[in-house]
Formats: C-alpha cells, sequence, structure tokens
C-alpha cells in the first residue's frame, strides 16, 4: 500500500530505532534497581520509553521514594551503560540500506530523539551515521517532548519540508503519538514494545528497516 503522500524527508527517532540501545539501557537500569533494593516490573519499564528525561526523572523518583535512592540508582545505571556504549554502539538492522537508498533518492533526514542532544550526536558520531543527518533535534532542544508533537514539527521545520510529506520513523508508542499528532506518516518498527490496536490505527508497523527500505522504494 503507497504512502498516501510524496516523501519529501525521512526523520527518525535513535534509541532503538537507529542504535541498539533499548536492550542494553533496560538491562543496566534493571540490574541497579535490583541493587539499590527497588525492582522495575518490564510493565512500568515499558512506560518510561518514549518519554522525555524529565518526565522519565519524576517516574522514577516515585519509585524509588526519594531523591536518595534516585540519585544511587543513576550513578549504577549510568556507569553500566556507558562501559556498554564505550565498547562500540551497533546500528539496528537495515539502518544503513535505508539510509543509503534515501541519500541516492535526494531524501533529506533528520534524527528526533528523547535524548539530550549532545549525548545523541556522540552516539550517532560513535555508531557513524551523524554526518548522514542535516538536522538533530534533542530532547533539550523542545519545551514539550513526545508524545507532544513539538520535536518532529521542529525537525521537519528545520528541514523546510511540510510534515506531511515526511516519513516519522518509530520504535515506541509515544514516539507514534507525536509523530501522528504532528501530521507525519508514522512507521513503527518495534523493539520493546510491540503495537497496540491503539498505535496500529496511527501509524504503519514494519518488521525492521529493511521493511520499510521496500515500501519507501
Amino acid at each position: 500500500m503507497p504512502f498516501p503522500h510524496a516523501i519529501q524527508a525521512a526523520i527518525f527517532d535513535m534509541d532503538g530505532l537507529l542504535i541498539d540501545s533499548e536492550r542494553p539501557l533496560r538491562g543496566a537500569m534493571m540490574d541497579a534497581a535490583v541493587t539499590v533494593g527497588c525492582p522495575l516490573t518490564e510493565l512500568f519499564y515499558g512506560t518510561l520509553i518514549g518519554r522525555p528525561y524529565p518526565a522519565v526523572r519524576q517516574m522514577l523518583v516515585d519509585h524509588f521514594g526519594g531523591e536518595t535512592v534516585f540519585e544511587r540508582f543513576t550513578e549504577l545505571y549510568r556507569s553500566a551503560i556507558q562501559a556498554h556504549f564505550d565498547a562500540g554502539i551497533a546500528l539496528m538492522a537495515g539502518v544503513v540500506e535505508l539510509l543509503d537508498h534515501l541519500d541516492a533518492a535526494g531524501i533529506p533526514m533528520a534524527v528526533a530523539t528523547s535524548t539530550q542532544r549532545e549525548r545523541a550526536l556522540h552516539h550517532l558520531t560513535q555508531a557513524g551515521i551523524a554526518q548522514r543527518f542535516r538536522v538533530v533535534v534533542g530532547g533539550d532542544d523542545v519545551s514539550q517532548g513526545k508524545p507532544h508533537p513539538e520535536p518532529y514539527l521542529k525537525a521537519a521545520a528545520a528541514l523546510g519540508i511540510d510534515p506531511r510529506h515526511c516519513i516519522a520513523l518509530e520504535d515506541s508508542h509515544n514516539g507514534i503519538r507525536a509523530a501522528h499528532a504532528a501530521g507525519m506518516m508514522a512507521v513503527m518498527v518495534p523493539d520493546l514494545l510491540a503495537p497496540t490496536e491503539e498505535i496500529e490505527a496511527l501509524c504503519r508497523v514494519a518488521a525492521d528497516l529493511h521493511e520499510v527500505r521496500r515500501w519507501v522504494a
């Protein structure tokens, strides 16, 4: 089934969509939570995915019953995830092939992520794909994060493309909500979260980025 509008730009989420970071992060956070004596459930962790950091922070502070335990938890998981990323950041399946196809078609690309911009640029650079994107919008570049459409609208504006002609690629429910609210052609490539009936009504669901490339082609 073709997309409803001609694709003039592609806007990507980062974590769990371009780089394989969601699983290592989940593991680091789960382990740290056990160490501080307040384990996280899979259900609770799923509600954190795709949210801006201030919202995630408050949810975790509430879970841990205050700042003291939260700060210890943060120290532990950040140390673990940094060690993992220092060893290398892996790309998700099909990233290079899709980026190559979009480049060859002359379609500009951007990233709209909840991760802070400096950290996002570092991860994209370490993964070897930072130069592929004309624009990177981080969580600290917007006043309202996903599921609000601001990150996607800001990326489209920076590219100079009407949101209706942007394909938005996401792995999270909140990301799909944001992309749909921005009026974009949303595509979910599930990683840790499976699409719900609500999400399936807002987007197309692809098995991986190889399938997205076939759709775009």
